[in-house]
């Protein structure tokens, strides 16, 4: 059975292995690309970018992250009660204590990020710490701090630097597909026919593919976040009443990124209580999450 710390290296093996296809598809692109264009330099430029943007992706992600969310970092003395239930479950879970940080937003949700348990933050709403009592509060910390020790943090962070880049390089072929003309290839009408449609299959499908990753990575690690999380704080109630609360909150988030959806404990995308189902949810509906919890 999984646990806090079983999946923590198979996440770091799924982490290099994204990071490794990302790697792969972006040096295919750059090879299309110059060849759909006649310029071999754009295939040298997509092999350094995609290079530099792994990195950069493991690195600062969690600073791409906390800047999407709009969120500070919070002051101990003003935010005592999320302090303490932050250090007190850390020190439970034998995690070091990350980083606290509030996004000024009256929707109640929360998020972890970081590249390690080091390098951690769990970030929390000021409508999450007005709506939920201290045990649902230590419910969804303990969610949070699941991720951390499970490593989901990581995975999840960095699919949104590399999601996001494959979305833009799509939507970049794109308009200078239908306002750019066709490139070099023009005199060539066959070649050039086959390209226009491989392009315009590639530019559809690439994001598409990229974000039900995204999607089904996220679905998958918020049951075993919240199983772990019930077993931290030894009160699975806590954690299904505050799923129940932030589900019933009726109004979206102010500030809204797709791009970080999936690392929220709930979509801040629509409405709380109309939430998107199916193929294309970011989280798993919120009646299997309690169920799965405390059994109704």
């Amino acid at each position: 059975m999984s646990t806090l710390y079983t999946e923590q290296s198979k996440n770091i093996t799924k982490t290099w292995i994204l990071m490794s296809i990302f790697l792969i598809v972006v040096i295919g692109l750059g090879w299309f690309f110059s060849y759909y264009y006649g310029n071999p330099n754009i295939l040298y430029f997509f092999v350094i970018f995609s290079i530099l943007m792994n990195i950069f992706s493991y690195w600062f992600s969690d600073k791409i992250v906390l800047k999407l969310a709009g969120a500070k970092e919070a002051n101990r003395e003003a935010n005592f009660d999320l302090y303490t239930i932050v250090e007190n479950l850390s020190i439970t879970a034998g995690l070091p204590m990350p980083r606290v940080y509030i996004i000024n937003d009256p929707a109640p949700n929360a998020f972890a990020t970081g590249r390690d348990k080091e390098h951690a933050v769990v970030a929390a709403t000021t409508g999450l710490l007005q709506v939920l009592d201290k045990t649902e509060l230590e419910g969804v910390i303990g969610h949070e701090l699941s991720h951390i020790g499970n490593r989901d943090m990581l995975l999840s962070t960095v699919v949104v630097v590399l999601v996001g880049f494959v979305t833009i390089l799509a939507d970049v072929f794109r308009r200078n597909l239908f306002w750019g003309g066709l490139g070099k290839r023009d005199n060539d009408n066959k070649a050039a026919g086959i390209l226009v449609i491989v392009g315009i299959l590639l530019s559809i499908l690439a994001p598409v593919f990229a974000m039900l990753i995204q999607l089904a990575i996220s679905r998958k690690r918020e049951f075993l976040a919240d199983a772990s999380g019930a077993l931290l704080t030894r009160y699975p109630e806590g954690l299904a009443g505050a799923l129940k609360k932030i589900s019933q909150y009726s109004q979206p988030m102010r500030r809204q990124s797709s791009a970080i959806a999936h690392l929220y404990i709930a979509d801040p995308k629509a409405a709380f209580g109309k939430r998107i189902s199916g193929l294309f949810a970011t989280h798993p509906p919120v009646a299997e999450r309690i169920q799965a919890l405390v059994g109704k």
